[in-house]
């Protein structure tokens, strides 16, 4: 049948189509997040932060990450409104060599603490790019059943250069958690290194996760390190991995006995554990348990808290003097010439040093 028949039907229908939105740059979108986004007040950052909305929560968080003057002044308000409704958790620093297990074990027990009523959040320290100072952020992918349970919550944080990962931010992220609700707090460091001085000094009880079978089992790791670990567990302590585990056990167990008492009596465990077949989990929380009730019952729970304070006192003061001196505008003009001088060897380090110091107290006394 012709096409121009009256009778001619074809097979193919094509539907009406719909309106085309907007141009995508036209302003009204491109302003949308920023309308949609109220600015909230610290009145309303603390109420919130109190009625555990994770939104806010987060947002505060941000504020104190945030390296703008504004931002910092803010956060700091908040955190003066928080600070009343802190100090009534557990603080638990978890550190390892890479390849330990960290992410999969805070999981584990993790699961294991929601299980029994408690809520926690988990500060993850992930390493940023020395050169583009992005970070992976990938904890929340690597403990998905955790960041995915009402009374658990993750924030990883880039390090963006700081002391191994951990600095004042830290902490003051701590307060806001405590603020929450939150009564367990972990802390999971990069790894074996400085960072760890800076983890103990702000948590109640201090974890290395260590690997069996990887070497010599007391290489490569600092005297510093144990001496500050309160327990030490050999993860991946599972099928033909046991004996190796329990060989490594036996070596810690033999090495911490050297170290001197520590002040709060307590006597640092080895345990065992695997992740992967939940073996050994609630041994370990059983004694962070044991190591609570002890420290809290002769006093050295409250005691160390007080003396972290006053050494996060002390290190505000040093990072807050660093920041003013090189951001000083007449230092950074001299800074250059003396750095010169120090190269070419016409002046030592030292007294390039004293000549800035003396410089930059000059030009603050005017």
């Amino acid at each position: 049948m012709p096409a121009n028949s009256k009778e001619f039907k074809s097979a193919l229908t094509v539907n009406k189509g719909i309106s085309q939105p907007p141009v995508v740059n036209d302003e009204s979108v491109i302003n949308y997040k920023s309308k949609s986004r109220k600015k909230l007040s610290v009145e309303e950052y603390a109420e919130g932060i109190f009625s555990q909305n994770r939104t806010i929560l987060s947002q505060a968080i941000t504020l104190i990450e945030s390296s703008l003057p504004k931002h910092f002044e803010i956060a700091q308000q908040i955190i003066v409104k928080c600070l009343p409704h802190t100090g009534k958790t557990i603080r638990i620093g978890i550190t390892g060599v890479p390849g330990v297990g960290k992410s999969t074990f805070i999981e584990v027990l993790g699961n294991l603490l929601t299980s029994k009523g408690h809520k926690l959040a988990v500060l993850a320290i992930d390493p940023s790019s020395e050169r583009s100072g992005g970070s992976i952020l990938g904890d929340k992918t690597r403990m998905e059943k955790l960041a995915n349970h009402p009374n658990a919550f993750i924030r990883p944080s880039p390090t963006a250069g700081s002391l191994g990962g951990v600095a004042r931010k830290t902490r003051e992220t701590i307060y806001l958690c405590e603020a929450a609700g939150f009564d367990v707090i972990f802390i999971e460091t990069v790894g074996v290194g400085q960072s760890e001085i800076a983890v103990h000094s702000m948590v109640d009880f201090f974890l290395l996760l260590m690997l069996a079978g990887a070497g010599d089992e007391l290489q490569g790791i600092k005297r510093g390190i144990m001496e500050m670990a309160d327990a030490i567990a050999i993860t991946k302590s599972d099928g033909n991995n046991i004996v190796k585990a329990n060989r490594a056990k036996a070596e810690y167990q033999n090495a911490l006995h050297l170290f001197p008492p520590s002040e709060s009596g307590w006597i640092p465990k080895v345990l065992t554990c695997s992740a992967q077949y939940n073996l050994g989990i609630d041994e370990i929380w059983q004694t962070i348990s044991d190591f609570i009730e002890t420290t809290k019952s002769n006093g050295q729970f409250h005691s160390h808290r007080v003396e972290q304070a006053k050494y996060w006192m002390h290190q505000s003061i040093r990072e807050n003097l660093s920041d003013n001196f090189y951001k000083n505008h007449s230092v950074k003009l001299k800074l250059s010439s003396i750095e010169k001088d120090v190269l070419a060897g016409k002046v030592s380090s030292f007294e390039a040093a004293r000549s800035l110091l003396c410089y930059y107290f000059e030009k603050i006394k005017t």
